[in-house]
């Protein structure tokens, strides 16, 4: 996994001294990041998140007076740092999801799935910054991205234009790449072939999914939070959730 260039700053809140204890002593297993402040009520929370502009937020749903969810939805949605949400009960969860949370942790936290909230705020950072740096950086410092692949058809060699990929999707150890309504196999994961891809152009819907999204007509959120992507020509893809604040991040850059 690619690591960020600068650490990831951390607020935790909760108004259990041992629950945030938890939290801070899993968080510094990681050297990547750095918890600048905790607090154990609502109104230090809101305090510490304009005065300390964390990346990400452990926050416990459930605290005397203002709830973690009122204290998130007084702040402007493009302001608001990637959140994990903490609570005792399930029924929390549809609330975190409308205030665009990273993910939840049920109480008592499971260390396998603090590990993937943290790896999942790792990936959804790095896209943040991505798109942050691309709006700000002068044209001529931007990375050179290849301009087209060699892909195998049949038994000849062709190439494709990286202008032409609609959408590309994970095939094993290859990668397919959709153009007009054909697939080509190029020998490389999803993973790898999204670093070689424009970030202004290309962004990962799904771990196994990349979309261009110049060609994107519409999304539609389901049930499960996951999304329901459209293209121009009618193909549809699915947003997995991990994802839809990235894709939000490219799109409002776009803007």
């Amino acid at each position: 996994m690619r690591t960020l260039d600068q650490p990831m700053r951390v607020l935790v809140v909760d108004d259990e001294p041992l629950a945030r204890r938890g939290v801070i002593r899993r968080l510094a297993e990681h050297p990547d990041v750095i918890v600048v402040g905790e607090a154990e009520d609502s109104e230090t929370a809101r305090m510490q998140l304009t005065q300390l502009a964390p990346d990400l937020v452990f926050m416990d749903i459930e605290m005397p007076g203002i709830s973690g969810l009122d204290v998130l939805r007084d702040v402007a949605r493009d302001d608001r740092p990637l959140i994990v949400f903490l609570t005792a009960y399930e029924q929390f969860a549809l609330g975190a999801f409308e205030v665009s949370a990273l993910d939840y942790l049920l109480k008592p936290v499971d260390d396998l799935r603090f590990d993937e909230a943290l790896s999942r705020s790792r990936q959804m950072l790095a896209q943040r910054r991505l798109a942050r740096n691309l709006t700000q950086a002068p044209p001529e410092n931007k990375a050179p991205f290849p301009d087209r692949f060699m892909v195998r058809e049949g038994n000849r060699s062709v190439f494709v234009s990286a202008g032409e990929i609609e959408w590309v999707e994970a095939m094993g150890d290859y990668a397919g790449l959709h153009v007009k309504g054909k697939a080509y196999l190029l020998r490389e994961t999803v993973h790898n072939l999204l670093e070689k891809l424009d970030p202004s152009r290309f962004v990962r819907i799904h771990r196994s999914t990349i979309v261009r999204v110049d060609l994107i007509a519409d999304i539609k959120t389901l049930t499960n939070k996951d999304s329901l992507l459209r293209l121009l020509d009618g193909t549809p893809l699915r947003v997995s959730r991990s994802y839809s604040e990235a894709l939000r991040d490219v799109l409002r850059s776009q803007r």
